[in-house]
């Protein structure tokens, strides 16, 4: 057999073995120009024909079918019960102080800690909006 089918052969399972760890699709248009490659060197393509196709079907590859990929693939959005106070009132029970990593709110029935988007001081007892979740924290601003 000749060696550069070989080669080809060996850059298939090495570009897909690489993909098949990271799935980020990056290494999988390698394997795919590499495989046309090698068809194209068992039809009798010269080095130099070779190492044209290999390039440029990677960049065709990569420009054509990756972002239709990514689209079908793309991340959804696990949307949590948490997500519903997004955009609500809450009063603040414990004054809302980012510098001493201090505060508290209530919103629909739930006490949540709290930090403002400001960064200002929001005392007790004052409305506020909630503009976002992190981690177990919400995100506040004066209303």
């Amino acid at each position: 057999m000749d060696p550069l089918v070989i080669m080809w052969i060996c850059a298939v399972v090495v570009f897909v073995i690489i993909e098949a760890f990271t799935v980020q699709l990056v290494c999988i248009w390698f394997g795919v120009a590499a495989l046309v490659t090698m068809v194209a060197t068992l039809l009798g393509a010269p080095l130099w024909l070779q190492l044209t196709i290999f390039p440029v079907c990677t960049v065709l590859m990569l420009v054509f079918t990756r972002p239709i990929v990514k689209k079908l693939m793309g991340s959804k959005v696990t949307h949590t019960n948490a997500d519903r106070i997004l955009g609500m009132k809450a009063v603040v029970i414990q004054d809302v102080d980012n510098d001493s990593a201090e505060g508290q709110v209530t919103v629909m029935g739930q006490i949540w800690t709290a930090r403002s988007l400001t960064g200002e001081v929001l005392p007790a007892a004052s409305n506020v909006i909630v503009r976002s979740i992190e981690g177990v924290k919400v995100i506040v601003e004066k209303e």
